[in-house]
């Protein structure tokens, strides 16, 4: 007697109005019915009813789909060859999809798990994601970025006081050596200098001497970081760059 319109619906995890539908337009016309009228559907029913549904989950147009089922020059092995190379394209699309939606998360994360209200408390009017598109532009594609991603998704509030109070307190150490006439690449500002690396590695990503000398080339070329440091101290951002050049001789 082959299976019921209900049985099949439930088996194909599809309606029966689906397949009312399908048997209306022609597309999958059941074997036979039962004495009572009901449709009836055998094993080359089901067969068909799931290549439909393949092409259908691909997007294919009903129509689309009639013409690629019924086409006599195609067979069994024909349709199991394109629902692969249909399926490895959909494969590699979804993963694209999977990888952007991953690159999305991982800058969602640059704003720090603070609300507004906390920003303010720990940065003051520095809005630390006013920069975060062109961050990721200019470094998201390396290691560094992403171990600094994954470090700032942890912090909590307390965790980000405290480094602002370190960070504070490592400015006021190298402004006293400024202050008491003591060159960049004096053994003082070269230990400060070290220590700025190390806080970075601490807090941040792993930073070795290219890229310390690296941060302190853009201290000083880009104004932003140089008004920064400066706001503290007038030529703090030169001073601090020879001092990272000083310290990275020293430990060549």
């Amino acid at each position: 007697m082959g299976y019921s319109v209900g049985e099949v619906a439930g088996y194909a995890g599809i309606t029966v109005r689906t397949l009312h539908h399908y048997d209306e337009i022609g597309l999958l016309r059941p074997v036979g019915r039962s004495y009572a009228g009901h449709r009836r559907y055998d094993d080359a029913d089901l067969d068909r009813l799931q290549q439909i549904l393949f092409y259908r989950e691909l997007g294919f147009p009903l129509d689309e789909v009639a013409t690629l089922l019924d086409d006599p020059a195609a067979d069994p092995s024909a349709h199991l060859r394109r629902q692969y190379e249909l399926l490895s394209a959909r494969i590699s699309s979804l993963r694209e999809m999977a990888a952007a939606v991953e690159r999305a998360m991982e800058a969602k994360k640059m704003g720090i798990n603070l609300t507004p209200e906390e920003k303010f408390e720990v940065f003051g009017d520095h809005d630390p994601e006013q920069y975060a598109q062109e961050v990721e532009r200019r470094w998201g594609d390396t290691d560094a970025y992403r171990e600094s991603q994954r470090r700032a998704a942890l912090y909590s509030k307390r965790d980000w006081l405290r480094i602002k109070e370190a960070n504070e307190e490592w400015t006021r150490r190298l402004i006293a050596v400024i202050d008491s006439g003591q060159k960049a690449g004096s053994e003082a500002a070269m230990d400060l200098a070290e220590e700025h690396r190390q806080q970075i590695c601490r807090v941040h990503y792993a930073c070795g001497y290219e890229i310390h000398t690296a941060l302190g080339e853009m201290f000083v070329a880009d104004e932003r970081f140089r008004h920064n440091l400066d706001k503290d101290k007038e030529g703090l951002a030169a001073f601090l760059q020879e001092a990272i050049l000083a310290n990275a001789a020293r430990n060549r």
